[in-house]
């Protein structure tokens, strides 16, 4: 079972129990009073969402994210700590409504015909999540990195500091070196897609393909893929 670590306390629960642990995790409580003693805050509706693999549940996070930012706020958010390799293209898909985007930051910009269905980001998380939704997402559409979203709760509170928090995620599964049981570092993109190719540095000198094929091992869906280095 994957495990993953609170970002307030360091304890360690499952993706399940993670959830019930941030209601009450103490640490937590304690931050956020602090957080709002010192900052000018802005009380609104907080949707607590679980994000994972759509096709590699071990990797996971909890997150926060009030009804004001918006779907282009948590895109950008996905893509900073689990995608971003080369600004492209992304969606969101909820309720059978597609919501995209042309790329990252530091992507050149690629135009959307919004006439064939799609809808931009730009809009409000208030306009289309509540507590129990199941949404996909979707990083680029050649080599795609999917996740599943839901929506597990949502309160009522007071946010300060970045729009989008990370509450938890899971730990590095533990991924050993096909030839001789180490701890692999490195997976050949090109191995990877036969479900092998998960090497230690040490293996990853004797393998056959080229070296240029190599990416590193990293805590992210999107391992593998592209040219995705974490």
């Amino acid at each position: 079972m994957s495990k993953g670590k609170c970002s307030f306390c360091n304890a360690t629960f499952s993706k399940a129990a993670m959830t019930k642990h941030l209601n009450s995790c103490k640490r937590r409580k304690a931050a956020m009073e602090s957080t709002l003693k010192k900052t000018k805050v802005l009380k609104t509706k907080i949707f607590h969402i679980v994000v994972e693999g759509r096709y590699l549940s071990e990797y996971w996070m909890h997150l926060e994210a009030p009804a004001n930012a918006t779907l282009e706020d948590l895109d950008d958010f996905l893509r900073d700590i689990w995608l971003e390799c080369c600004g492209h293209m992304s969606a969101f898909t909820i309720q059978s409504t597609r919501y995209m985007t042309g790329g990252g930051l530091d992507s050149i910009w690629v135009d959307i015909d919004f006439s064939l269905g799609e809808k931009p980001m730009n809009i409000a998380l208030s306009k289309v999540l509540f507590q129990g939704l199941k949404f996909h997402y979707e990083y680029d559409f050649g080599t795609t990195t999917e996740l599943a979203l839901k929506v597990v709760a949502e309160r009522e509170g007071e946010i300060a500091g970045k729009p989008i928090q990370l509450l938890a995620r899971n730990e590095p599964p533990l991924i050993l070196c096909e030839e001789c049981g180490k701890i692999a570092t490195q997976v050949c993109t090109e191995c990877i897609w036969d479900d092998k190719g998960w090497l230690c540095d040490k293996c990853a000198r004797k393998h056959e393909c080229d070296e240029d094929m190599f990416l590193p091992v990293v805590n992210s869906p999107r391992v593998g893929m592209c040219g995705y280095t974490g």
